[in-house]
């Protein structure tokens, strides 16, 4: 792990955006062991995100106080080992998932808080909604009663273009205003990553997915 980075990521974190938004900072800890996570809570980072259901059911009885994020593809079958312990979902991307979530959720007689995973870059290693999508899949998964909808989740893509880069993550920015405007719930756009939070962070995000850059390289599973 890298101390000197993350203390500086913090305090990249507490500035706010141009919306006046402050950052929140979350560590990606995929093949992170517990310890190493710890470490990081204890230098004071405060939001932990996995990416692997079996992870962070395994981890999750030795994690360190801390807000816990699940920011990976989410199969149906592996929301039982998360509901009732994740504080936020960044990767709904689809109706059929947000659906089981919400039968889950409501089995265990909770709300769980959601985003939903926008596809802004249509690549086809990826999932999530495309952009235009995006009003009718907040209105299919709003009328689902166990699930709050506290914003959109976002991967820009690998490119050198940092004009087209900046030109997603406005319309982004642009999206999540619209729906901010609506519904008080709306407050997180969850996009940034190790190589390019920055740029985002300029065009308007309020939280941020950094693993390498707090952890270093990814060790092998």
């Amino acid at each position: 792990m890298n101390k000197k980075n993350l203390e500086e990521l913090i305090e990249f974190s507490k500035n706010q955006n141009k919306f006046n938004e402050r950052v929140t900072l979350v560590g990606a800890t995929k093949y992170q062991t517990y310890e190493t996570i710890n470490q990081a809570i204890a230098l004071g980072l405060e939001d932990i995100g996995e990416n692997k259901a079996d992870e962070f059911r395994d981890k999750f009885a030795f994690y360190a106080p801390v807000k816990k994020h699940f920011i990976g593809h989410l199969q149906t079958n592996k929301i039982k080992y998360l509901i009732g312990k994740v504080d936020l979902y960044h990767s709904i991307d689809s109706l059929h998932l947000a659906e089981e979530l919400d039968k889950a959720s409501k089995k265990k007689g909770i709300i769980s808080n959601i985003l939903i995973q926008v596809n802004i870059g249509r690549e086809e290693s990826k999932s999530g909604f495309d952009y235009e999508e995006i009003i009718a899949a907040y209105n299919g998964i709003k009328r689902l009663e166990n699930l709050k909808i506290e914003g959109l989740m976002a991967m820009l893509p690998n490119s050198e273009d940092e004009v087209y880069l900046r030109e997603l993550a406005r319309k982004m920015r642009e999206k999540f205003d619209e729906l901010k405007a609506v519904d008080k719930n709306i407050k997180y756009l969850s996009m940034g990553m190790s190589h390019d939070y920055k740029l985002c962070v300029e065009e308007g995000s309020n939280m941020i997915r950094i693993g390498s850059g707090i952890f270093g390289p990814r060790p092998k599973k």
